[in-house]
Order: structure tokens, then sequence, then C-alpha cells
């Protein structure tokens, strides 16, 4: 017996029924007879013009030479871009997205986190003008079908085999990382072969890289030349931390300010304290408008906002500073420190920006993220 979806061969999750034998491993995501032939899912075919894309910028060099060996390899191998934060990931897969669009193949774009699907459908929109750019995640279920389809990593277990390419982006968040049902479902939902985008590999990813199953593209530039901001490592007591933190906040007044906190309960007690002085917000998994708290900050209608690691990854807000508060925290890894750092200094007009990082004591992470960013800078 070997589950289809997510491929389990484990008899002692395969339970027998009334209407026969199901897996229990992966049930949460929708009950499956293992009797029953799944069939492949039949979408729709691509619009006319959907190739057709419009980048506000032209690419790097590098970008360009990224784009090209990713193009020629995908039909053969499936590709890792190991590209910084802000080296313009998306930009480098657009070729090969229309190339697959031109060929009538179906292309979906799946990212573990809501947040992320919902900010890169608005931006392919403006590059694929004529294309039809879907986005499914919690709460944007009611369409299915598009000629590029963005949706969560969950989602995937719609799309059986219904994909020519996939494209994996930041496989090593979570709730993707670590999990072996979600890894196999989001497989079996394409018949190609899969484009991984991340600035920080996981051990699944390291491993493939050593035995050559996979070809690995690498770029320690940004888009727009400048180097990664390296962020400043302070430590001391409790009370030191949060005077140092207050004085951060006041020197970059008038400036967006994202205070990242281990937990929620941090977070809570620091905006409790924080709102009484200044207009700030707090944005964590229980935040129920969390689309509209984070359009209010990039309008620049509050300057400071806290945050757990929810905003880490995959969101672009133009000059930005952060500070990571007890950046020794278990939650803190070398994969999530680089990646918050990474929110700095992303576009043209600002490349560069402050970060800091406050520890109660020395960080094996901390020192970790340090030493992959000066490698990168010393590319």
């Amino acid at each position: 017996m070997k589950c289809p979806r997510c491929l389990n061969v484990d008899k002692k999750y395969f339970f027998k029924g009334s209407k026969g034998l199901y897996c229990r491993k992966c049930i949460s995501y929708k009950r499956m007879l293992i009797e029953e032939e799944i069939e492949e899912v039949k979408l729709d075919e691509i619009s006319d013009n959907a190739m057709e894309y419009i980048l506000k910028y032209p690419l790097t060099q590098n970008q360009k030479i990224i784009s090209k060996q990713c193009l020629k390899n995908i039909n053969t191998s499936d590709v890792l871009i190991n590209a910084v934060c802000g080296a313009g990931k998306t930009e480098i897969i657009i070729e090969t997205i229309a190339y697959f669009l031109m060929q009538n193949k179906k292309v979906c774009i799946a990212i573990p986190r809501r947040q992320v699907v919902l900010e890169l459908k608005k931006r392919l929109e403006g590059i694929f003008t004529n294309a039809s750019v879907i986005a499914i995640c919690q709460g944007s279920t009611s369409i299915l079908d598009g000629d590029l389809i963005i949706c969560t990593t969950h989602q995937c277990y719609r799309f059986y085999k219904a994909f020519d390419l996939l494209i994996l982006d930041e496989p090593d968040a979570f709730p993707y990382k670590g999990n072996e049902i979600l890894k196999n479902i989001v497989r079996t939902s394409c018949k190609g072969n899969i484009i991984y985008l991340t600035a920080t590999l996981d051990e699944y990813l390291k491993k493939r890289i050593l035995d050559n199953s996979i070809v690995c593209l690498k770029l320690n530039k940004r888009f727009h030349g400048e180097k990664l901001v390296r962020p400043k490592v302070e430590i001391g007591f409790t009370i030191y931390l949060f005077l140092r933190l207050i004085k951060w906040v006041n020197d970059l007044k008038f400036k967006r300010k994202i205070i990242f906190v281990p937990t929620i309960v941090v977070g809570e007690i620091l905006y409790k304290v924080l709102k009484l002085f200044y207009k700030c917000k707090f944005c964590c998994s229980k935040t129920i408008n969390k689309d509209i708290l984070i359009k209010d900050f990039v309008d620049f209608k509050y300057d400071l906002l806290i945050a757990t690691t929810i905003l880490e990854r995959g969101i672009t807000i133009e000059n930005v500073n952060v500070c990571v508060l007890f950046a020794e925290h278990v939650i803190f890894d070398e994969s999530s420190l680089i990646q918050i750092s990474g929110r700095v200094g992303r576009s043209i007009a600002a490349p560069s920006g402050d970060c800091l990082f406050l520890l109660k004591n020395k960080s094996k992470e901390v020192n970790n993220c340090l030493k992959i960013i000066d490698e990168a800078n010393d590319w």
C-alpha cells in the first residue's frame, strides 16, 4: 500500500472503513480512499498572450545569467536558486514562467505563508498584465484556476499532478519546513520539476546539493548592487535592552521601524508599554486584520510595528529599519535572523538602513547569521 498523495507506506497509518482503506497520515487534507484511482486535476488552458510580461527595471547581468541557467536546466532537473535577501528572486524566474505559459503549461508558485501569497499576487499582476493571476489561501478559495496560480503550500492538496512547473518559495519556512507530509503533497501536485527559491538552506536542500540531485544557482548580490546590511549586536540585562530599544526608536523618529519579538506574550507586553508614547501596532498570528494593518504601515499611517516572526519573510517594505529584541531566543534561528535582517535595504531608493540585534547573552545563531552575511558581502 502507498498513499498516492502523501506517499506514506507505513501500514499503521492505513485504516479500513466501511468504504475501503484510507490514509490517516494526510486525512486532515481531506479523506481519500486508497482504492480510488486518483486522476490528474485538469485545469483550463492558458489565455492568449498570458506569457507577455513587463518588468519595471531590466535584469542585472548577474540576474540574467541565473535566469538563463534556470530556464536551461528546469526541463531536466529540479533547480535551486540560492540568492540573498533582496537579490530579486521573483524577477529571475519571470523568463521561465513566461516560457511555460507560452507552451500552454500550468505554473504554480507555492509559498508557506498566506501574507506572502497575497503580496506576490499583486506584484505578478503588474508583470503579467494579460494573465489571470489567482491567489489561493485561507479566505481566498472561491476561484481555483487561472493562468498563473499562487497558493500556500497547504492548498497543493487540491492539485494532484496538475502543474507542469512548481516554484516553491522559502522551503525552509514554517509550516512547510520539517513537514514530511506537506512536502510530499507539494511534490505530488507537480508532474514536472520544481524550482526552489530561498536565501537560507535547510538540511534537505544541503543534502541534495551534496549528492548532485539538484542544480544549484547561487547569487550573492542584491539587484541594486549594494551590500547586505550587517546587524549591530548589543548584549545586556533586560532593563538595558529596553532602554536601548527606546533610544533606537527615538533615533529613527519619522522612519519606519519593525521590532521583532520572540513570542506573542512579549509582543503584547511591549505593545502595551510603547502605545502609551508612540503610535504603533502589534502583528502576530492571532491578529485578525493583518492585511489592513500591514497596508497602513506601508502607507505610513504609523511608523512603528511590533511583530513576531510572522513577518520575517517575503514582505517587502521600502525604507524600513528593524530591531530584534531577545535575539538569543530559540525561535530566532540562523535562517530567521538572516531573513529578518534581509528586510532592510531592499530598494534602489533605500539600499541601506538600520538593523539592531539585542541579546541578553551570546548566541551561536547570531554569530552564524553575521558570518553568512559577511561571506556574502565579501563574495
